[in-house]
């Protein structure tokens, strides 16, 4: 069917704003999805809403996602902003892309209504079963009634799983490793196992979903396609509801930091959903991606992962000092909450090419307290990061760990360099144990008796190695000074104990 045809239906009342109306179709799809490029196999008209539309420049990357993918021609509907975007227009002449406008009183399902019995039978049966299920999910329909719907429809059951394990909806033996399978794949969709998995939307996975659906798909990948743009779909209308949430925690955080009173403080938190009477806890988080120089920034992608790791009722807000995320303890304490991101960590882990570094408050109560638990947790991200990913807590930033987190890499690796070197050559030259004796020297305060029961020497020996340390070093373990620069030089080279 052409464009031109498209046109000349009178009770449609579609203008084309630029394009060949000569341009050939062979189906419809429908979505609202940012980049939908995978999910498009060639020849389609393409009705959106502009949901996905927030600011000029988002039009040329969702353009260039269609023209990539061999798409015919767009139709835009004005429903959702009143009108068609000029940025849109200009990025589909640039593209050589037809763009149709879709006036208001024009449903997508009117449209599609129209059009579909002018095409062949085949191609109707999938539209009308594409439109079916993206309309359930606009008239506000689950996660679960749309997994009911595409078993219906579709024959098709599976379940949706977080980058981390988590399980959003759906039923699966074991999260876990399609986790794994999901964050390690070259290429989606993959078979695993039992499932066949896609990726649901484009962004990073460290803080994506994967749809595991029941069998081989791999030969019918097309369906895995399109139930996965349903996801995509109602993931995309959580992640509108959690902008505002956003805003509301950045207000929070820049208030608290700025010394607001007590009585706005309050007022915030209850806007944050969290009572002032309550506990809670604040983790600040990145996810940095050493040597990539594309994609969300640490802060950013560090927000994304934790709101997926701690649920829908936690949001995060990302700014230059990481993301920030104030966590209700209803139900749970921080040693709870500490866990369920280490078990988040670990899993992510499979990404070769991201960390995650999470500092976490101790419990808090009460408006005051926001700013010190926000200072807190950046304190224990800082040094999560310094030791090269991982979660560290309160109660392991007030140590000499802090303290050492807050001096440059560099300058810790000459300090423990100048002083242990000596050890370590000699150790290399005649396969000795000054530098591991050293060590278990100090974690025994002292102790020549304990050391050696330790090392499973005699004392004697314990005595002849610390000597030998110390004419090798210059230094004296008599002396608390010189245990300190040896005790902190060996935390800095981690050596074998």
């Amino acid at each position: 069917m052409r464009i031109s045809d498209l046109l000349t239906i009178d009770d449609l009342r579609l203008r084309l704003l630029t394009g060949d109306p000569a341009r050939e179709f062979s189906t419809v799809h429908i979505t609202d999805l940012p980049e939908p490029g995978r999910y498009l196999s060639g020849g389609e008209l393409v009705l959106t809403g502009l949901m996905w539309w927030h600011a000029p420049g988002d039009s040329a990357r969702f353009v260039a996602a269609l023209a990539e993918a061999g798409v015919a021609a767009l139709g835009a509907g004005q429903a959702w902003l009143g009108h068609v975007p000029g940025d849109l227009v200009t990025a589909c002449a640039d593209a050589g892309l037809p763009l149709v406008e879709v006036p208001v009183e024009v449903s997508f399902r009117t449209l599609a209504e129209t059009v579909v019995p002018r095409l062949a039978g085949d191609v109707r049966d999938a539209l009308g079963r594409h439109r079916r299920l993206v309309a359930a999910i606009a008239e506000g329909a689950d996660l679960r009634e749309l997994f009911e719907l595409t078993a219906a429809e579709l024959g098709v059951t599976g379940a949706v799983v977080t980058a981390s394990g988590e399980m959003i909806v759906g039923t699966a033996a074991d999260p876990i490793r399609l986790a794994r399978a999901y964050l390690t794949a070259p290429r989606l969709p993959v078979k695993v196992g039992g499932h066949t998995l896609f990726a649901v939307g484009r962004g990073h996975r460290a803080a994506g979903w994967a749809l595991a659906c029941d069998g081989d798909l791999m030969d019918r990948a097309d369906l895995g396609y399109e139930l996965a743009a349903c996801v995509g779909l109602e993931r995309s209308r959580v992640e509108e509801g959690r902008r505002v949430e956003r805003r509301l925690t950045e207000q929070l955080v820049v208030a608290a930091l700025g010394g607001a009173d007590v009585a706005e403080l309050n007022a915030r938190l209850r806007t944050c959903g969290v009572d002032a009477a309550e506990p809670y806890a604040i983790v600040n988080i990145t996810a940095p991606r050493p040597g990539a120089t594309r994609g969300p920034d640490p802060a950013t992608l560090g927000g994304q992962v934790v709101e997926e790791l701690l649920g829908r009722e936690v949001v995060a807000a990302a700014g230059a000092d990481g993301a920030v995320a104030v966590v209700p303890l209803r139900r749970s304490t921080t040693a709870e909450l500490a866990d369920r991101l280490r078990a988040g960590a670990a899993v992510l882990a499979a990404l070769p090419d991201t960390r995650l570094c999470a500092g976490l408050s101790g419990a808090l109560t009460g408006a005051a307290a926001v700013k010190g638990g926000v200072e807190e947790a950046g304190h224990a991200r800082r040094l999560a990061e310094a030791r090269g990913g991982g979660v560290v807590t309160s109660d392991e930033i007030y140590t000499h760990a802090l303290l050492l987190a807050t001096v440059p890499g560099d300058v810790r690796r000459s300090f423990a360099a100048r002083l242990l070197s000596p050890l370590l050559d000699y150790d290399r030259r005649h396969q000795s144990e000054l530098v591991r004796t050293l060590g278990i020297f100090l974690d025994c305060a002292g102790s020549w008796n304990a050391c050696a029961e330790q090392l499973h020497v005699h004392v004697n020996t314990v005595r002849y190695r610390v000597r030998r340390i110390e004419e090798l070093t210059g230094r004296d373990l008599s002396t608390m000074a010189d245990r300190v620069d040896f005790f902190l030089a060996l935390r800095d080279t981690a050596p074998p104990r």
